[in-house]
């Protein structure tokens, strides 16, 4: 059998073990620790714009915290991109509260700002407003931000940024991750830099990076015994975890260069091919490139030219199923225009780790190639 290509593995620096030594040398295995100060430090450094970063357990417990510090609870609404994965909506049923899906727009297959309008209209007349918006840089490709926060605050609705797969994307030059009221960085095993597994929470002031880190920590109050005046969570990020992530911080921006240059490659690989379309920027985002997509022409091309790849052992995927299709969600509202339904049906996402060799990238290619000669 020929060797995996994986779509989007782990991609090791080796600048990570001497953070890792030193968290065993000193002891230093906690919740806590001089690792988990610095790679805050290290992505508020990167991100800018004044922010405050606490590192967690996951980009879902990131999401779930600032949740509960817009005080999302039973009863509220709240909005979320449809065209996404299932941890941008699962933590809104964990807090009892109804998701209410928002459809895509063509431009950047994210949240589609005339859609949120109407949903927001739509649950006012029906009698609740929504509680807060959560929109995502899908794919790394930055959301429509300036329409979006628009009617977000004609409304007067919090915007929660799930920036999990957007880390060293930009639009109008200043960085993902800082648009949002709250904003979710995600470190999984697959994103463009990872700490095996881990997230951040992205405040605006140190006051809620404090109360975050107060819950994440089990909300124990400030007493010599264990008092707790509110339920808490076990969602802070390990020192050793955290290690990683100082290490990779080292590398992140050749990593996303990485990902461009596969992409770039594909597109002129595939230049003369008019059966698969590309999502280009706008002017003024520059995407990280995440994962780079393809649209085919039928959803049969699509599953075809997936199961070309699986034969010879390359990894893809179609695009995220929308959370409208899901059976979990599929009792809650949904305002829709047919993007995501489409998106879905034709479109894959190919292989696009900055670890890739020139040679599977040319594997990749040679498979995309021989499957439309023979289809």
């Amino acid at each position: 059998m020929k060797s995996k290509i994986w779509l989007s593995s782990p991609h090791m620096s080796g600048n990570e073990l001497p953070y890792i030594q030193d968290a065993f040398d000193s002891n230093w295995v906690a919740p806590l620790g001089p690792n988990v100060n610095g790679f805050e430090k290290d992505l508020q450094a990167y991100i800018k714009e004044d922010r405050h970063v606490a590192a967690l357990a996951s980009g879902t417990s990131a999401l779930h915290l600032s949740l509960i510090l817009l005080d999302v609870k039973q009863g509220d609404e709240v909005i979320c991109q449809s065209k996404t994965f299932s941890a941008s909506a699962n933590p809104i049923v964990y807090q009892g509260a109804t998701p209410v899906f928002v459809d895509s727009e063509r431009d950047t297959w994210n949240i589609c700002p005339i859609q949120l309008e109407i949903a927001i209209k739509d649950r006012i007349e029906k009698g609740t407003k929504p509680k807060a918006i959560i929109a995502v840089h899908l794919y790394g490709m930055p959301y429509k931000v300036d329409e979006v926060n628009a009617v977000a605050s004609k409304y007067n609705i919090a915007v929660i940024e799930d920036s999990a797969e957007s880390l060293g994307s930009y639009y109008k030059g200043k960085n993902c991750g800082t648009f949002g009221d709250f904003s979710v960085l995600s470190f999984n095993g697959n994103k463009i830099i990872t700490t095996s597994g881990g997230g951040a929470l992205v405040t605006k002031t140190i006051e809620l990076k404090e109360k975050a880190i107060f819950l994440a920590t089990q909300a124990r109050d400030n007493a010599p015994h264990y008092l707790h005046s509110q339920i808490g969570y076990n969602y802070r990020m390990s020192n050793i975890v955290a290690g990683i992530g100082r290490g990779q911080m080292t590398v992140l921006d050749s990593h996303v260069e990485k990902r461009r240059s596969n992409y770039k490659f594909y597109v002129e690989s595939f230049k003369n091919n008019d059966k698969i379309v590309f999502l280009k920027e706008p002017e003024n985002y520059i995407s990280n490139r995440w994962l780079s997509c393809i649209l085919l022409d039928t959803k049969e091309t699509r599953e075809g030219l997936r199961l070309a790849l699986e034969q010879e052992n390359i990894e893809s995927r179609p695009l995220w199923k929308p959370m409208h299709q899901q059976p979990v969600f599929k009792k809650y509202p949904s305002y829709l225009n047919g993007v995501s339904d489409h998106l879905f049906e034709k479109g894959l996402c190919l292989p696009s780790g900055s670890n890739l060799t020139d040679q599977e990238l040319e594997r990749v290619i040679t498979t995309v190639n021989n499957y439309f000669r023979t289809c």
